[in-house]
């Protein structure tokens, strides 16, 4: 298989390049890579910023106001991305809600939301798990009850990421009983600032305040919010769930982090870090790795190349959900033993200014943070067993 790009899109690369180099907001990228917390103005600069080039719907066809990018355009410009080290795009709005709003969604709600998820003024947040109703997310009991041209919603949310962020949230709610636990789920929207919404903020084991628990009291929403048909959700969901498990492979960030591992490896040499220099696993175990990413990389491609007329990645996106969640942890787990006693320095929110004077610990914060945040990669977006399950009876026919 030739896994090279065609030449014909070497210039696109260097447009994507040099647009990451002088155009896009040089503070967030500093922030980004000293491991640092975006706040919600950052967040909304960073997005509008691409949304103000047309490049942060990347994958949205042109009728709806994308670029209208090929696949190997789209995989560039994520490569181009991660490689600058700018902050991952909150796929909540243009990777999970929006193709489900152009795909299934009215004219009305085409016209209300797909404008300002594109330029990046619209935050969204993604309501499905629930303190009883993770992994298992069909057992859902948020509940949506019609009151004429009304849903009152009534429930808890959690592990909500980036609602903190948000202006919206898309939510799985009840709304009737059905012979299967699928039966009777709808999609259905609702502004985060609606009396009678709370939100709870979890703080991570880093220090950092990436998830949420939201909670519903007699919120009272427009029928209008619901996208599709009442009852549908779990259909619409499933749809959305492919492009999630997709987007996780990241595989542009994986190598940057690869090559940063390299420098710590070699800054921690250096210094003398004995526990290393006599690890004669250490360089096996990153040569591993590198093949994974590569392996992961041909993955996502395959799934790409199978979809490149517009449709969802589908079950097979579970293979790139365990690969990409695996990988990325084996990545960090390398990082913090390069790190060595540097690595106990705690989070960037944290670390004292002069820790950036030695090679080593100026790499250690942002190595354990991410770390810590990674050690949920394995759960969120549906367990490793569960995604395991979905290959065994889906795509194996088992």
């Amino acid at each position: 298989m030739d896994m090279s790009f065609s030449p014909e899109l070497e210039p696109f690369r260097q447009e994507v390049r040099s647009f990451f180099a002088t155009e896009y907001p040089q503070d967030i990228l500093d922030k980004v890579r000293k491991g640092h917390s975006l706040s919600t103005a950052e967040v909304r600069k960073a997005e509008m910023a691409l949304g103000a080039k047309g490049w942060l719907a990347t994958a949205w066809p042109k009728e709806f106001g994308g670029p209208g990018w090929s696949i190997e355009e789209q995989y560039i410009f994520d490569e181009e991305l991660e490689r600058a080290g700018a902050p991952t795009v909150t796929p909540m709005g243009v990777i999970y809600v929006g193709p489900v709003i152009y795909t299934f969604g009215s004219d009305a709600q085409k016209e209300k939301w797909l404008g300002p998820t594109r330029s990046g003024e619209m935050g969204w947040a993604q309501g499905y798990s629930e303190p009883g109703s993770g992994s298992d997310l069909a057992s859902l009991q948020f509940s949506a009850k019609r009151d004429g041209d009304e849903f009152v919603l009534n429930g808890h949310k959690i592990w909500t990421s980036a609602a903190q962020h948000a202006d919206w949230i898309f939510l799985l709610a009840r709304t009737s009983k059905g012979e299967r636990k699928q039966q009777g789920i709808s999609f259905i929207c609702c502004e985060m600032d609606r009396p009678g919404v709370t939100l709870v903020p979890i703080i991570g084991i880093d220090g950092k305040h990436y998830l949420n628990q939201v909670i519903f009291e007699d919120v009272r929403v427009p029928a209008e919010y619901m996208i599709g048909e009442e009852g549908k959700g779990w259909e619409y969901s499933t749809y959305l769930l492919g492009h999630e498990r997709t987007s996780y492979a990241r595989i542009g960030a994986k190598r940057k982090m690869l090559s940063d591992l390299k420098d710590i490896a070699k800054a921690a040499l250096a210094g003398g870090n004995e526990a290393l220099i006599n690890d004669m696993s250490f360089v096996a175990r990153l040569a591993d790795t590198e093949i994974k990413v590569d392996g992961l990389e041909t993955t996502v491609l395959r799934i790409l190349s199978s979809v490149a007329d517009g449709g969802a990645p589908g079950n097979e996106a579970s293979i790139v959900k365990i690969l990409a969640t695996e990988t990325h942890q084996a990545i960090t787990e390398l990082m913090l033993e390069a790190c060595g006693r540097a690595a106990v320095v705690g989070t960037p929110d944290s670390a004292s200014p002069d820790w950036a004077a030695d090679p080593v610990t100026a790499y250690a914060p942002p190595a354990v943070s991410t770390y810590f945040a990674t050690r949920a990669q394995s759960i969120y977006g549906g367990t490793n067993e569960i995604q395991k399950n979905i290959i065994a009876k889906r795509v194996l026919g088992l």
